[in-house]
């Protein structure tokens, strides 16, 4: 009984079973070859069962939530809704009505009386790195990849916490993250990974020292490239690679940076950086997979030469001119851009070079975001929170801000239902097939119960702890705080 001793040491829930049909072969020549396949067999059986015992309950049970007597912000409209009551079962919104909905006593299923407070979408940003939020850049550099995995995934719980339920991740090595959460393993929000951000030498996202150059075909990656942050590419051809590279990892969709950053040492704000050619070669390497490029781009000619290539999406525009805005509102380019208040400024050393530069940069958000309102420009939120735990919980606070130039209601309408607009560009990309952003019949149940009306006071995101009484993602309740 040999065999039946390894099968114990590897599959334990297997012993009994094993042993039974153990006895059961005979003794023929081909004996050691069955036990040998059945042995694996049983291996696989047996972690496949461990694993279905272990994965956290969640919506593909049937379960079901009912939310009484809410006032429903639906990601679309400009006003509440009359009370309503609506019926989560599974991941999916069921039914939305003004008549009492009963519920079936044969499922599971909770009820939350809403007592007229206002049920809304979860949030989404549009500009998020959740490998890079909390460390700084040299911890960054520096750290082992697991202990960064560690970190970001205690931040991945607070920005759910913080009522973001889904995060367009544009630029990290966050794909080992996306899928603890998405297999319960960690909590956090959904993610649409960009993967690693991909660069010219010397461009936004380059890292490396002097001493590293020059680069030679073949040589080791730098640090940056072996943790998957960035990847630096050259030409046509290597670009093809890198973004190839990333679909192949499950990437949503694609980031380039077309032109000077702030974070960067080697990266002068004016410089224009990818070739139209590279650019191109990303746009169509990204289009044979069905999905998208967004590209980092401040300036005019960034911007320009990017749009000329065939890039859907623009990130930040803060340092473009009126003519430029124009051609983003003409061709239906996305705008994805940030409210930058000058605080985030202290995520660099005073008197370095990237704080001037955040400085400038930061200088131009009325700018941009005048002309995205004057143009009627396609425009998307995020907030692009770098290297300082301290500023990760102003996440709902930036959003916030916006309201000195949209209207409340527009600002929500923003982070919930045109943010997933821009999102379902990624096609089959999608890593969550489905409606997101919205309240609807049929929508994915991402929701919000926030104790009070969102569109009268906004300031209600800045303090979710408190005015975020149940947070719900794909059906599941991760905060209930009317729980008695």
């Amino acid at each position: 009984m040999a065999l039946l001793a390894a099968v114990e040491a590897i599959c334990p829930a297997f012993a009994s079973s094993g042993l039974t049909t153990i006895r059961k072969i005979g003794r023929g020549q081909y004996r050691p070859l069955i036990l040998a396949a059945l042995l694996v067999g049983l291996c696989q059986a047996g972690q496949a069962q461990e694993a279905q015992r272990t994965r956290p309950s969640g919506p593909s049970d049937g379960a079901v939530t009912l939310f009484q007597n809410v006032r429903i912000f639906d990601g679309k409209s400009r006003t509440l809704s009359t009370p309503r009551n609506v019926l989560v079962r599974g991941n999916q919104i069921e039914r939305i009505s003004t008549d009492p909905i009963p519920l079936d006593r044969n499922v599971t299923s909770a009820l939350i009386d809403g007592a007229g407070r206002t049920l809304m979408p979860g949030l989404i940003d549009m500009h998020w790195h959740a490998m890079l939020v909390r460390p700084t850049l040299p911890q960054l550099l520096a750290s082992d990849i697991g202990y960064l995995n560690l970190v970001a995934g205690a931040e991945a719980a607070d920005t759910l916490m913080r009522g973001f339920t889904t995060v367009r991740d544009v630029g990290g090595p966050v794909f080992g993250l996306k899928r603890a959460i998405d297999e319960g393993t960690v909590v956090g929000p959904r993610i649409f990974p960009s993967g690693a951000v991909i660069s010219v030498t010397s461009g936004h996202g380059d890292f490396r020292l002097s001493i590293d150059l020059p680069r030679l075909v073949g040589a080791p990656q730098s640090r940056g490239e072996q943790l998957g942050a960035a990847m630096i590419a050259d030409s046509p051809d290597e670009v093809r690679v890198r973004v190839r590279e990333q679909l192949m990892q499950g990437a949503s969709q694609i980031k380039l940076t077309a032109g000077g950053g702030v974070a960067s040492p080697h990266s002068p704000l004016d410089v224009t950086t990818f070739t139209e050619a590279e650019l191109r070669a990303a746009v169509e390497a990204a289009e044979n997979w069905g999905t998208y490029v967004t590209v980092h781009a401040y300036t005019s000619t960034s911007i320009q030469r990017a749009i000329a290539a065939g890039v859907k999406c623009i990130e930040h525009g803060h340092l473009m001119d009126e003519p430029t805005a124009q051609l983003i509102a003409e061709k239906g380019i996305w705008l994805s851009t940030q409210v930058f208040p000058n605080e985030m400024a202290d995520a660099f050393p005073p008197g370095s070079s990237e704080r001037d530069k955040a400085m400038e940069v930061f200088a131009g958000t009325d700018r941009v975001m005048e002309l995205a309102k004057k143009y009627k420009i396609k425009t998307a939120f995020g907030t692009d929170i770098l290297f300082s735990q301290r500023l990760a919980p102003l996440q709902g606070a930036l959003l916030a801000k916006w309201v000195k130039w949209y209207t409340p209601a527009e600002v929500l309408v923003i982070a919930t239902g045109n943010n997933a607009e821009l999102l379902a560009l990624s096609g089959k990309r999608n890593p969550y097939p489905g409606k997101l952003g919205v309240v609807e019949e049929g929508a994915l149940a991402d929701l919000l119960l926030v104790d009070g009306d969102p569109i009268a006071n906004i300031r209600l995101i800045e303090d979710p702890e408190k005015n975020l009484l149940v947070i719900m993602k794909d059906g599941r309740i991760y905060k209930n705080a009317l729980r008695k």
